[in-house]
Parts: C-alpha cells; sequence; structure tokens
C-alpha cells in the first residue's frame, strides 16, 4: 500500500503540487471555525457568526466555478495567485476592522469567500500531466482525498493554537498569510506554468452541459447533505450525554474511518467502469449511515461513526474519476469546482435541516438526516445510470513516440497538456 503512494510522491512535481495545494486550501478548511471564534471574541453572537459563516460559504459556493472556469481559460498562475491575495486582504480586512460596521464585516467575508482559489481542481487537473499513467493518476486521487481529511483534522487544531497562544485575529492573519504562500508554491512550479487546458467549445453553460457530470453533482449534493447533517447530529448526541468531548472523539472516528477507507481504496488497482464501481462505493457509504440513527453509548457509537467514515474517501476519490470522464473538453478545473461547490452547498443544507429535526424528533432524527442522505444519493446514481454509463470522453493513457513524461497525452484524465 505504502509503495504505491511513496510511487506517486518519488514523482517530479507531485509532493510539492498537494502540499502547496493543502496548505493553500488551509484558509478555506478552517475559515468557519476562525470565523466564529473570531467573532465571539470580538462580542459578536452566535447568531452572527453563524451568519457570516454561513455567508462565506455561499459565496464559495459562488466563486469556485467561476474561477474554474477562468483557469480552463486564462491558465492557473494568472487566477489561482491573484485569488488567493484577494481572498486574504478580505479575511484581513475582517480581523482588522472588526465589527464597527457591520456591511463591511459581511463585504469582507464575501470577498474573502468569491476570491477562494480552485486549487482543488487545479491539482486535479495537473495530476496526468505529473503522474502520466492512468493507475497512478486514480491512486492520486485517492491520496488526495485522503490528505483532504488529514488537512481538516489538523486544520481547526492549527486554528485553536494560534488563538490561544496570540488571538483570533492573529489567527486569521497567519492561516491566510500560510494560505498565500501554499498558493505561490503551486503556481510557481513548472506544471502549473506550462498547463493548458484543451480547447473548448464555447458553452455558457460550461461544465454543466454534461449530463453525466450533472447526475455525479445531484448524487454528490446528497453525500455533502448526509456529511453536514452528522456535524449537527453530534453536537446534539454530546450533549444527550453531557460531554464536549463526545463530538470530538466521533469527528475524529469519523475522519479515521474515512483515512482507511480512502488508503485502502488507493491501494488497490481497480477494472471495470468508475461509474458502476461508484454506486456500489455510495450503497455502502449509506448504509453506514444508517446504524447512527440507533445512537448506542458512546464507545459503539464511536465504533459506528468510524465504519460511516470508511467509505466516504473512496467515493470521493471515485467521484473525481467520473468527474474526469463526462467533463466537456477544455472544462476539467471548472467541472471539479462544481463537485466542490455542490458538496458544499449539500453539506449547508444538511447542517440547517438537521437543526429542526432534533428540535422536532432528538438525535436520532438528526441522523436519519444522514441516512436519507446516503439513500438519495444512491437513488441519483441508479435513476440516471443511463447518462452516466456513456462518458464524455475515453479514459485512455496515450503517450507520444518518444515515450517521455511530457509527451503523454491524457484524453479521458486531466484534458490539460504541458505547453
Amino acid at each position: 500500500m505504502a509503495a504505491g503512494y511513496l510511487d506517486i510522491l518519488r514523482a517530479r512535481h507531485a509532493a510539492r503540487l498537494l502540499t502547496g495545494t493543502l496548505v493553500g486550501r488551509l484558509p478555506n478548511g478552517t475559515a468557519h471555525i476562525a470565523i466564529v471564534l473570531f467573532t465571539r471574541a470580538e462580542g459578536g453572537s452566535y447568531t452572527l457568526a453563524g451568519a457570516l459563516a454561513a455567508v462565506y460559504g455561499l459565496a464559495t459556493a459562488v466563486g469556485q466555478p467561476l474561477l474554474g472556469r477562468a483557469v480552463d481559460l486564462y491558465g492557473q498562475p494568472r487566477v489561482q495567485l491573484p485569488a488567493a491575495v484577494l481572498s486574504a486582504l478580505g479575511m484581513a480586512l475582517l480581523a482588522v476592522a472588526g465589527f464597527g460596521s457591520l456591511p463591511l464585516a459581511y463585504a469582507a467575508v464575501v470577498v474573502a469567500g468569491v476570491f477562494t482559489p480552485p486549487l482543488e481542481g487545479g491539482l486535479r487537473a495537473l495530476w496526468p500531466s505529473v503522474l502520466g499513467s492512468e493507475e497512478r493518476v486514480h491512486r492520486a486521487y485517492a491520496m488526495d482525498a485522503v490528505a483532504q481529511e488529514v488537512m481538516f483534522t489538523i486544520g481547526p487544531l492549527l486554528v485553536t493554537l494560534l488563538v490561544s497562544l496570540w488571538s483570533p485575529a492573529a489567527a486569521l492573519l497567519v492561516i491566510n498569510a500560510i494560505g498565500v504562500l501554499g498558493a505561490l508554491s503551486v503556481v510557481l512550479s513548472e506544471p502549473s506554468r506550462t498547463w493548458r487546458s484543451a480547447p473548448r467549445e464555447a458553452h455558457w453553460l460550461g461544465a454543466l452541459r454534461s449530463r453525466g457530470l450533472l447526475a455525479l453533482l445531484g448524487s454528490f449534493f446528497f453525500v455533502g447533505m448526509a456529511l453536514g447533517s452528522i456535524t449537527v447530529a453530534g453536537v446534539a448526541y454530546a450533549d444527550d450525554h453531557g460531554r464536549e468531548s463526545v463530538y470530538g472523539w466521533l469527528m475524529a472516528a469519523l475522519g479515521l474511518g474515512a483515512l482507511i477507507g480512502g488508503a485502502l481504496y488507493g491501494a488497490r488497482q481497480w477494472s471495470g467502469p468508475p461509474e458502476r464501481r461508484l454506486r456500489v462505493i455510495v450503497a455502502l457509504l449509506a448504509l453506514g449511515y444508517l446504524p447512527l440513527m440507533l445512537t448506542p453509548g458512546v464507545v459503539a457509537m464511536t465504533v459506528l461513526a468510524a465504519v460511516a467514515g470508511v467509505f466516504l474517501a473512496p467515493a470521493i476519490a471515485c467521484s473525481f474519476i467520473v468527474v474526469d470522464r463526462h467533463a466537456p473538453r477544455g472544462t476539467v478545473t471548472e467541472a471539479f469546482s462544481w463537485l466542490v461547490t455542490t458538496f458544499g452547498v449539500g453539506a449547508a443544507a444538511g447542517t440547517a435541516v438537521a437543526g429542526p429535526a432534533v428540535e422536532l424528533g432528538g438525535t436520532a432524527w438528526s441522523f436519519a438526516v444522514a441516512g436519507a442522505g446516503g439513500v438519495a444519493a444512491l437513488i441519483v446514481l441508479l435513476s440516471t445510470g443511463r447518462v452516466l454509463a456513456v462518458p464524455g470522453h475515453s479514459a485512455v493513457a496515450v503517450r507520444g513516440p518518444g515515450g517521455g513524461r511530457d509527451d503523454a497525452v491524457e484524453p479521458g484524465l486531466g484534458q490539460g497538456r504541458q505547453a
């Protein structure tokens, strides 16, 4: 297992691109907790903190596909770095100005969200030109999904550490400065500087003109909804048991399950259409969410949370392959950015639905939202099977006569090329 991942990381530029992307995404991965901590430290209410975090999330959802399309049209350095700087300036404005003017505070988080650079989509567009073969790219997708889980675990810990050492305002500034450095590391790399998207057909819908991509996005809206509802349901469960630490254990178990599942998924070479494999993985994901409604004792619930997380990273990694197969030519970064957006909007919807579910029926009902989300995601995939069965292009790696890495052409992988 480890040998396959080490093979990827030993590839020229691979470790730098993965690390730079994760560091560059740190502000986005920690924004919600950083905004809440800063708002409370400045004397703002939980309502205000939640509203600001929600506005940031919505702004990010709007900005990602727009910036992804810009990357496909103009290249990565021209978009990623300016966007990272503008996003960091938005958060810096919030940290410096505080809440003397609420409209200014909201404007600051809108700027920070809209200009969050689409580093995720950018990295997935670069993997084919960096790694060459289809098998290595697919393993990189799995490694990418696992690395995200690590980032979402370490990021909040880093924010709380900075808050304890300095202040919430300092945490906002430092985290976003680190994010700019991560984006800078990516765009200065050779693959990012020389990558060009394949020629694209001019169409106002861009990547969304693909019916297969729309089907996948519909499914992953509900996967995001399931995951978002668990964050609220976990808090309710912890309250029921009178210990805040229980929430941390549940979230840690969920992340550990995802790490294990993603690592195992990426270690194996899979055959057959990824669309069919995705249906099986999402079915298992839904099956893992349903037992959470039992809300047993803390130890048993922690085990159930770990099991529920096992198929999340494989589902995400497999979805990357499906996106690649169905994205219209020349829209790869935009297509991946739409996946990020849809997943995020689904998570926000799950959070919104789970709250009233707790008040109406208790903790079990909020976990039922997660189970329903998983089942709905599977239903979408099953009902759109004929659409998903016809990829937009072949996922076959072709090498030029020289056989070298720079000669690699990946029609069904990244649609990107080395200039």
